[in-house]
């Protein structure tokens, strides 16, 4: 455990939690809580191959399916990319349900605790966090 991250984030409250209010182990479940996005780097051909729905891939032309599949063989895909959201973009249009999956391999939902990088965080290392 990093305890001057921890105390830090305690001290400084930046998202205003409320943490000198609470209990430690309220800190400790506000700070394990999975409620922050994070943007995905990137996904595997699977992922990709999962979002597309079969009747929107048919409706692409061949050009288009043939650099879709491109990207399914690639293994790993950034899909953050700015080419690679292109093209994805320009294949599948707007309220189609794969441009939707798409989105949502964009970004994963983790806890405060793992975007500061102090992994779980205990009640006692709370406590422990406070008194130093």
């Amino acid at each position: 455990m990093d305890y001057k991250v921890l105390r830090a984030e305690l001290t400084n409250d930046p998202l205003a939690r409320g943490y000198s209010g609470m209990t430690d182990k309220q800190v400790a479940d506000s700070l394990n809580a999975i409620d922050r996005d994070q943007a995905v780097q990137s996904i595997g051909g699977q992922e990709l191959f999962e979002a597309v729905v079969l009747a929107e891939y048919g409706a692409l032309s061949a050009s288009e399916m043939t650099l879709l599949n491109a990207f399914i063989d690639m293994g790993t895909i950034q899909v953050n990319g700015t080419n690679t959201k292109a093209v994805l973009l320009n294949m599948f249009g707007v309220g189609t349900t794969t441009r939707n999956n798409l989105a949502a391999l964009q970004t994963t939902q983790i806890s405060r605790a793992t975007e500061l990088g102090i992994g779980v965080v205990k009640e006692g290392k709370v406590g422990i966090a406070r008194s130093v």
